[in-house]
């Protein structure tokens, strides 16, 4: 199903949200069509979340985790709640603008997954219009502080989609088993993101359809172990054996500078458990890699060129300007991408024609 013939199932992922989320049920039940969904997963809320959501006209189910079980295995359980033909993924602290419903089911119907614009509280200024991926397992909100007249308006390709509102057609999420669970926080829809475009799947935002999210930056020791241990993850889960390969140098380099870096900056703890974490799951990791892997539909190159070797993230500090760096990082990116595109181009020349 497509556009207005498209049922829609918003799951929401509750952890002691308080009062504020009944702004977003209220704008979800004005927007609503008959047909959609509303399902709340509550990862054991103690501050009575889960009793409002289940007092709420708008919300069809309401599902009580039983503990803290994380964003990605939550959305997953609110997925297999439902039954729509799309899977819309929201943030709890969002507002969706009146036309949301309406507008987030314009994904263009060769696109398997896309995004709605996610703005500031303002309304007028761009919270993510479309996620940053680098090559270093990095990642960040694209045009992040820009006013959001300067979002070209058509749906267009992206880096990676936020789960802060994202929509799956739910075919493609049951083939790519949903969220990676064992990510917990951080970094699960860039994860998923890669695997969409490792199988050959389209995604874009559609800048129309849009959200208010009264986003903060914040940092702290739990938010720094899992980004570091998550990152890691993606990187080791996703990446096509060449790509892999020949951004290791890089990866090892990095890794070399970003330890002591963090002993002195204070979160030395945080990146020690980081890489203990990711220790005791290589063993999972490289089962889970075989089976994502086995499903590469594009060419390595392609993923390649879907990562970027520049940072341009307004989260990393001095480090994320400083020219040298970005020229460094740059180029050789650059340099992985022609090497990639050599390989391919020996590949396609063993080929047969016609």
């Amino acid at each position: 199903a497509s556009g207005a013939a498209m049922s829609v199932a918003v799951v929401v992922v509750t952890y002691n949200q308080g009062p504020d989320v009944v702004q977003l049920f209220d704008a979800l039940g004005e927007t609503r069509r008959d047909g959609d969904e509303i399902v709340v997963v509550d990862n054991a809320s103690a501050d009575g979340t889960a009793e409002l959501a289940e007092a709420h006209e708008a919300v069809d189910r309401v599902v009580r985790s039983g503990g803290n079980v994380g964003f990605g295995a939550a959305c997953n359980a609110g997925a297999r709640e439902s039954e729509a033909d799309t899977l819309v993924f929201l943030n709890p602290d969002c507002v969706p603008e009146p036309d949301f419903m309406k507008e987030i089911r314009r994904g263009p119907a060769e696109w398997s997954a896309w995004m709605g614009l996610v703005t500031l509280a303002d309304g007028a200024t761009v919270n993510t219009a479309g996620g940053v991926a680098h090559f270093t397992g990095l990642a960040w909100a694209g045009r992040f502080g820009e006013p959001v007249d300067g979002v070209p308006p058509s749906p267009h390709l992206v880096g990676f989609l936020s789960g802060a509102c994202m929509a799956v057609r739910r075919p493609v999420f049951d083939e790519l088993g949903g969220f990676c669970e064992d990510f917990f926080l951080y970094g699960e829809d860039v994860e998923l993101s890669h695997r969409l475009r490792l199988a050959g799947h389209r995604f874009g935002v559609v800048p129309s359809a849009r959200v208010r999210h009264d986003y903060e930056f914040q940092k702290g020791d739990l938010k720094w172990e899992l980004l570091e241990r998550n990152r890691a993850l993606l990187v080791l889960r996703t990446y096509p054996g060449p790509v892999l390969r020949l951004a290791a140098p890089a990866l090892v380099a990095i890794e070399l500078f970003l330890l002591p870096y963090a002993l002195v900056s204070g979160w030395g703890g945080a990146k020690l458990r980081a890489l203990r974490g990711l220790f005791a799951r290589l063993p999972a990791v490289r089962a889970e890699r075989r089976r994502i892997q086995a499903s590469e539909a594009i060419e390595p190159v392609e993923f390649a060129l879907a990562l970027s070797g520049r940072l341009s993230s307004p989260f990393l500090g001095g480090v994320g300007r400083s020219g040298p760096v970005n020229a460094i990082l740059g180029a050789y990116w650059d340099f992985v991408i022609e090497l990639l595109r050599r390989r391919q181009g020996r590949g396609d020349a063993g080929r047969p024609s016609g």
